[in-house]
């Protein structure tokens, strides 16, 4: 039914008087009964109605208000109409119905098209919006709530509390606003929570911003009292405008409930308090934030409340979001983070970062599932990292993320290992692949179903090093032959892989089918199965004989490769537990083959026709006899050389590359297999015991002396006879160094004194040998690489034979050599050589640049250390007689020992970042040489290095003792008579060797991690304990607080021993060490000499000096006194003395050395300058920092005033390029200081600057001189530190006009000076005159 379309209604206000043009008409049925309260508000535009009828508005809420006010304010009545409209009011809501109807919304009452609004608002807010209503209607509302406290949600949904609540949210205007929240506060205290938190979350769209202060705080006060009110507090507070002031010490209290707050509400905490972070105090807030925040509760909750763990889950998931959004969008909050890690130094201290790796569990796994792209990611940067420090923590993320996540991100795993190992990159290849071992080891039923990803890597083994490769095949066997039941495929796979490699005519490629067959066998024949699953009796005649006999028939093509393979048998042996039925075989056969090619019986006569008379040398045992037995070495590299008629030997033409001979016979693999693993089987035959010390048929050595006389190609076989000779012997020492018999262990020693012999023959005939390359002594490598390494390496001159001749009848075992260190070894070599030497003499050789061809000595090997040192041998040097005296290292021993053990430490314990492959061929492998080495860990080699601590440093207590003796006794003369000066040459040496071998082992990274900790208070307590008897109660300070290695200083025999036991104080230093300052000190004071007695000077005695400084200067507590110091008064000493004298301070620093000095100075001033922090406004520092600038430009100017006396060109280039660094560092660091400093300090300021400027013009002198001089390495620094200076200029004048001081600066034209500070006129008609800024202030 269409109702009709009523006339609007009208008013006017008329002093006093309202008139409507329609009459009044009484209530309607479903209307509310007339009455004062129900009357005004019809005259006013709405009606009440009944029941669940809504109340109706005929007009706007705006135009029903101000009828309102102004019915009631011109009411004769006033004010007490307000009193009975308020009583009709609580008469009026005495009804639930009537009440409700009040608080919801009021409906438009039919009217026409655009009169209303379609939404208004419900009774009670409109007369809330009345002021003079106000006040009592929120008396009313306050009385009426507490009767609908514990109702809850009534019928329909409805919830009266919230009603009431609601109506107060957004008022227009609060006539009093303080009252308001008192009363609300007063509700909070005697609410129910629902209610409470309701009333909590509508302040801040209730009060205005004059209580937002006086709220915070209550609500401050109610958090500490009320846990349950966590989250809707702190949803108001978020909202509050508050002052920074308030907010800090609202967020400081809020920090204090961090660590106590519920699970559930520590997503809103921590989301506030990130929130409500500023810039300036970010960085604080967030470090006290990562101490607080422990979500291991976590864990103790999901087990104390199993049935809420998709709760929990939540809540954490929640906190981790919430911080990756503040650090993602908020860049002050990322890098408060990021500082915020980096201030973490102890393992349990990482919470929230290490939470997501060390504490995964099985419910939150889930929630960190969600994140396991940026995991793996993350993993991936880590694991590719050039810092070595952060890569085994990517490692430690991929193992934890395989073990807690689902099937597909184990598979994602996989496949980014995978991918790492394909990569080319050695490093990230080798860590990937010891990772993938290790879950393999550990979870080898969850990454057997991964096989075929594993697998893929084959191909891609062109990439891999050997020691990769023997990797990938004992992880991809253990795959396949430990778990057949599910990758019996794999096995199919892997035979096809190696028999192809196998069949290849190409080296590599069959080198990497014999390392992968042997490790194949070395899984499938280990004795760790039970018979029903593999039984080994038909396994061994099926797969494991049938494989060996086929890498060894695939071998004999090519004596590299059957060398190869019996490497490779020897490594099996030593590294897997093989079955005893495998073991027999191998033994039987190399056996066999041994006494076949290499074991004589002796005779009366040697018989064959060789290139040099044979005879039978080296015999340990006490007595010959004709029946005893011989290694046929001459005969046997005889065999291979072609004769010239006359019967001498000739060059091969086909053959030149290699030494002149045809391949090498695989017999140095074999020795390797039947003696030092055959002791590990306790098979030894009587022949393998008698091979430590029987004889060799060689050739005598008085060759040597007749060198000269030799054809190419028979100096070329004695080299390669004296090689295959040492190699023999180092074998030797391999296989019997763990016996503890002492008659074996004179033998061994015996062995080395052998070898140390040998080497020194062996060096004389490479200098008279120049281009020979070796026969190869390591199988597992490119052949080409190894050629490269000595190439550059090995003579290539032609040099007359020194006059001095040895015979070797004199010296066979003598061990007092002095060639046993290469060049980076021995930095004083070059000093200690005699000055007087002949214009024809050879070129020295170092039989430490043919590393690579030598035979690798075994860790256990370094054992032998442990019997002692004596400076002189004891053994017969005829080696024929009994010989009752113990036997003892010598000296050369010593040093042929520390040197091994140098080189392996460096390469197994010094850390080196993966670098990618470069994109030319690298001529060197520096694993060439250290095949068994690398598969050991070097936690094993840090190990037995502590276990060998005692006896090194017996060794080097006898050093010192030995250089404390000959300074009491010679009075401190070291080229004395009587002295031997080669064995003080080998003692220095030792000494110094000693030294690195101890820093080296110190300087290990894995020292660092908690689990090696007790090994290093280990180490530690062993340098504390040659002081006293050790105590375990130490503390770790007090262990490394030990004065043994400072009573070192006194007797330290060369410079560069002093900058080795420096660099192992600063390692030590690290821990918590003594300050190696004034130690570094001690040593540059002091005036160091050679052996022979001359001064100590020289390229390497330069760089050990610059070294040495650069670590005084870098660990001394004031950098710019020590330069001054060293600059103002050891520099001035200098010139005031003679030519050839030096500074009396610094006794290191004269004339030949200055430049070493003036480098260091100059870099470490540079540097010092640059750590310093920028001027700021409102530094409180300034006074400080401006006079640090002085003392600083201060030094700069000493310094470069300094090449107006020493101006040589190495000199110039060294002021010229640190110039520039330091007017740079200046420009930005410390200008900035003088412009707020200028007002306050001007005098101080203004000194600065002249005598900064002094500098300038003589670099500017500087400049002109190199154009003048036309040196092109000298005017390639112009350019920049040019526009330098001309920056600087503008840049003073900038801070004078800042400070209102711009008629102190006036430009003027420099001209062209040379070094002398006097008019270059001659060069001006050429270049011209060269205008520069100039500036003066006063």
């Amino acid at each position: 039914m269409m109702r009709k379309k009523k006339r609007p209604a009208s008013f006017s206000v008329n002093e006093g008087t309202t008139s409507f043009d329609a009459p009044s008409k009484p209530a309607a049925p479903d209307e509310v009964p007339d009455s004062v309260f129900v009357q005004i508000l019809r005259e006013s535009g709405v009606i009440l109605k009944h029941g669940n009828m809504s109340n109706e508005i005929a007009v706007d809420q705006v135009v029903f208000q101000k009828r309102l006010q102004h019915h009631l304010r011109k009411n004769p009545r006033y004010p007490s109409i307000i009193k009975e409209f308020i009583s009709g009011l609580e008469s009026h809501i005495e009804d639930p119905e009537r009440f409700r109807n009040c608080l919801l919304p009021s409906l438009p009452r039919s009217a026409g098209k655009g009169e209303t609004s379609s939404f208004q608002e419900s009774l009670v807010r409109l007369l809330l919006g009345v002021e003079m209503l106000q006040t009592p209607v929120l008396n009313t509302l306050f009385e009426k709530l507490p009767e609908f406290m514990f109702e809850g949600v009534g019928e329909g949904g409805l919830n009266i509390p919230h009603l009431i609540i609601t109506q107060l949210k957004w008022l227009d205007r609060v006539v009093d606003c303080k009252d308001l929240g008192c009363k609300l506060m007063q509700l909070v205290a005697v609410a129910p929570v629902e209610v409470q938190r309701d009333i909590i979350t509508s302040l801040p769209e209730i009060l205005e911003d004059s209580q937002h202060g006086h709220m915070a705080r209550e609500l401050n006060a109610l958090l500490q009292e009320n846990t349950q009110l966590t989250v809707p507090i702190l949803d108001a507070l978020s909202s509050l405008n508050l002052s920074s002031a308030l907010l800090a010490e609202v967020r400081g209290a809020v920090m204090t409930t961090v660590s106590a707050v519920q699970l559930e509400d520590l997503p809103v905490v921590v989301k506030f308090i990130l929130h409500s972070i500023s810039a300036s105090d970010s960085s604080e807030v967030v470090c006290d934030l990562h101490k607080k925040l422990n979500l291991e509760q976590c864990m103790l909750s999901s087990v104390l409340q199993a049935s809420q763990n998709g709760f929990i889950k939540d809540s954490v998931a929640l906190v981790l979001e919430v911080i990756k959004s503040a650090v993602r969008f908020q860049k002050t909050i990322s890098e408060a983070w990021l500082k915020a890690v980096e201030n973490v130094h102890e393992t349990e201290d990482h919470k929230v970062q290490i939470f997501i790796l060390d504490h995964l569990h099985l419910s939150f796994s889930q929630v960190i599932r969600g994140y396991f792209p940026s995991i793996l990611a993350l993993a991936q940067s880590l694991l590719r990292s050039p810092d070595c420090c952060v890569v085994p923590f990517g490692g430690h993320m991929y193992k934890l993320a395989f073990t807690a996540f689902d099937s597909y991100c184990q598979q994602e795993v996989v496949g980014s290992l995978v991918t790492h190992v394909c990569s080319g990159v050695s490093g990230e290849a080798g860590v990937a692949l010891e990772l993938l071992c290790e879950l393999v080891s550990q979870k080898p039923t969850e990454m057997a179903q991964y096989a075929v990803f594993v697998k893929g890597i084959l191909d891609y083994m062109e990439k891999l090093n050997p020691q990769q490769i023997r990797q990938l095949f004992h992880l991809l066997s253990s795959l396949a032959f430990r778990h057949d039941q599910h990758v019996s495929h794999i096995q199919d796979d892997m035979h096809i892989v190696v028999r192809k490699q196998l069949s290849s005519t190409v080296p590599k490629y069959k080198r990497i089918g014999i390392i992968g067959a042997v490790m194949m066998v070395g899984i499938m024949a280990a004795p760790r199965y039970s018979p029903p699953v593999y039984a080994l009796q038909h396994t061994l005649p099926g797969r494991v004989m049938p494989l060996l006999e086929l890498v060894r028939s695939c071998s004999e093509v090519s004596a590299e490769a059957t060398a190869l393979y019996y490497d490779e048998l020897a490594n099996l042996l030593q590294t897997f537990p093989l079955d005893p039925l495998v073991q027999a075989w191998i033994g039987k056969s190399v056996l066999e083959e041994f006494q076949e090619d290499f074991v004589v019986d002796l005779g009366a006569e040697i018989a064959g026709s060789f290139p040099f008379p044979a005879s039978v040398m080296y015999n340990l045992d006490d007595e010959e006899s004709q029946g005893g037995i011989a290694i046929n070495l001459l005969p046997l590299q005889t065999q291979d050389v072609p004769r010239r008629a006359d019967g001498r030997a000739t060059a091969t033409p086909g053959n030149t590359g290699r030494s002149g001979w045809p391949p090498l016979r695989p017999w140095q693999g074999i020795i390797h297999a039947c003696i030092f693993n055959l002791t590990m089987l306790n098979m030894m035959d009587q022949n393998f015991v008698a091979a430590l010390s029987c004889p060799l048929i060689l050739t005598d050595m008085e060759v040597v002396e007749k060198m000269d006389s030799l054809s190419k190609a028979e100096r070329e076989f004695f080299c390669s006879l004296l090689f295959y000779t040492i190699n023999w012997f180092r074998e030797v020492v391999n296989a019997f160094c763990k016996q503890t018999d002492p008659e074996m262990k004179m033998k061994v020693v015996t062995r080395l004194q052998n070898i140390t012999y040998l080497q020194t023959l062996l060096e004389t005939c490479l200098a008279a040998s120049p281009g020979f390359i070796p026969p190869l002594a390591n199988f597992d490598c490119e052949s080409p690489e190894v050629l490269a390494t000595t190439s550059s390496t090995a003579p290539a001159k032609k040099a007359n034979r020194s006059k001095e001749t040895r015979k070797a009848s004199d010296s066979k075992n003598s061990s007092t050599d002095s060639s046993q260190l290469e060049e980076a070894t021995l930095p004083n070599e070059s000093q200690q050589d005699h000055p007087e030497k002949e214009k024809g003499t050879k070129a020295a050789v170092s039989v430490s640049s043919y590393r690579p061809f030598f035979r690798e000595l075994d860790m256990e090997a370094l054992g032998v250390l442990q019997c002692g040192l004596l400076s002189r041998s004891v053994l017969d040097t005829e080696l024929h007689s009994k010989v009752n005296t113990e036997v003892q290292l010598g000296p050369a021993e010593l040093l042929f020992l520390l040197e091994d053990m140098w080189h392996k430490l460096k390469f197994s314990l010094a850390s080196t970042p993966a670098k990618k492959a470069p994109f030319l061929k690298v001529k060197a492998d520096r694993a060439v040489g250290f095949s068994r080495l690398q598969q050991k860990s070097s936690k094993d080699v840090a190990t037995f290095c502590v276990q060998l601590l005692p006896t090194l440093c017996t060794h080097l207590e006898n050093c010192h003792n030995h250089f404390q003796t000959l300074i009491t006794e010679k009075q401190g003369v070291v080229d004395a008579l009587g002295v031997d000066v080669k064995e003080q040459q080998l003692m220095c040496s030792a000494y110094q060797l000693l030294l690195q071998v101890l820093d080296t082992t110190f300087s290990w990274s894995g020292f660092s991690q908690p689990e090696q900790r007790a090994l290093l208070r280990r180490a530690l307590g062993v340098l504390a304990s040659r002081l006293k008897e050790e105590d375990t109660d130490l503390s770790m300070e007090q262990f490394i607080n030990s004065e043994y290695l400072l009573n070192l200083r006194s007797t330290v025999p060369s410079l560069s021993a002093a900058l080795s036991l420096t660099q192992l104080i600063i390692t030590l230093g690290q821990c918590g060490g003594p300050s190696p300052a004034s130690l570094a000190k001690h040593f540059l004071c002091q005036e160091w000499v050679t052996v022979s007695g001359a001064k100590d000077r020289g390229n390497k005695h330069n760089d050990a000096l610059h070294s040495l400084l650069c670590l005084y200067l870098e660990h001394t507590d004031d950098v710019l006194k020590a330069v001054e110091e060293i600059a103002g008064e050891g520099i001035r000493e200098l010139l005031t003395e003679a030519k050839d004298t030096r500074s009396r301070s610094w006794a290191t620093l004269c004339r030949q050395t200055f430049l070493v000095y003036y480098k260091a100075l100059m870099a470490e001033l540079e540097r010092s300058v640059r750590k310093l922090p920028p001027g700021r406004q409102t530094d409180s520092k300034e006074s400080e920092k401006l006079l640090t600038w002085n003392i600083a430009v201060r030094d700069f100017h000493i310094l470069v005033n300094l090449v107006k006396v020493f101006d040589s060109r190495p000199v110039l280039s060294v002021c010229l390029k640190y110039g520039r660094l330091f007017l740079e560092s200046f420009l930005k660091l410390g200008m900035p200081l003088l412009d707020y400093s200028f007002k306050k300090h001007k005098e101080d300021v203004q000194s600065l600057l002249k005598t900064f400027q002094l500098s300038t013009r003589q670099l500017h002198h500087m400049c002109g001189h190199s154009k003048i001089r036309q040196d092109m390495g000298l005017t390639n620094h112009v350019p920049a530190l040019k526009k330098g200076l001309e920056q600087f200029v503008y840049r003073v004048k900038a801070m004078l006009t800042l400070n209102q001081c711009q008629e102190a600066f006036w430009l003027g034209n420099l001209k062209n000076r040379d070094l002398k500070v006097m008019k270059a006129s001659d060069w001006e008609n050429h270049f011209g005159s060269q205008p520069i800024l100039e500036f003066w202030h006063n």
